[in-house]
């Protein structure tokens, strides 16, 4: 009985060649994803959660204080500065000691930065910072004789520069 080598028949080297490519595919696509994961958002928005988990009540009481205190705020985006304006109860202007803001995108945190906004004059505060088009996640922290104001927001620049609060 002779063995026939056949043209176009399926050898023990093809099967070799198709298992080394199939293997080749998934390490290819494994190394890919691990990068991206490793260079892409972490999705952390502390860097500790316990000890956060154990600061909440603390955060859910300053919540109340500022409620409490009938502290309303406005805020808008124009022309490359931030002007925010804090009011108590009876309309007058919260003096803050220092009033800070710190700007990020929403999924990226190598871009966060923290501004100092300045008092006006005029019961209001202001920095200027020119942002490109897009979605910017906001969080302003102010202090008034040792009580907290924080407010979240998200800021939508248009192409033209012109900015929306949510």
């Amino acid at each position: 009985m002779s063995v026939s080598n056949r043209k176009g028949e399926f050898t023990g080297y093809h099967m070799l060649a198709l298992m080394l490519c199939f293997f080749a595919v998934i390490i290819a696509v494994n190394i890919t994803i691990a990068v991206l994961a490793n260079t892409s958002w972490t999705g952390l928005v502390v860097k500790n959660s316990y000890v956060a988990s154990q600061q909440y009540n603390g955060v859910l009481a300053d919540a109340r204080m500022q409620k409490a205190m009938g502290w309303r705020s406005e805020l808008s985006y124009q022309a490359g500065a931030f002007h925010l304006t804090v009011t108590d109860r009876a309309g007058g202007p919260v003096p803050f000691h220092e009033v800070t803001l710190t700007i990020g995108r929403p999924a990226f945190e190598k871009l966060d930065h923290t501004l100092t906004l300045q008092p006006d004059g005029n019961g209001a505060f202001v920095a200027r910072e020119i942002l490109a088009p897009g979605v910017w996640a906001l969080m302003i922290k102010g202090e008034q004789a040792g009580k907290a104001y924080q407010r979240e927001a998200r800021l939508h620049v248009g192409r033209d520069g012109k900015g929306r609060i949510e």
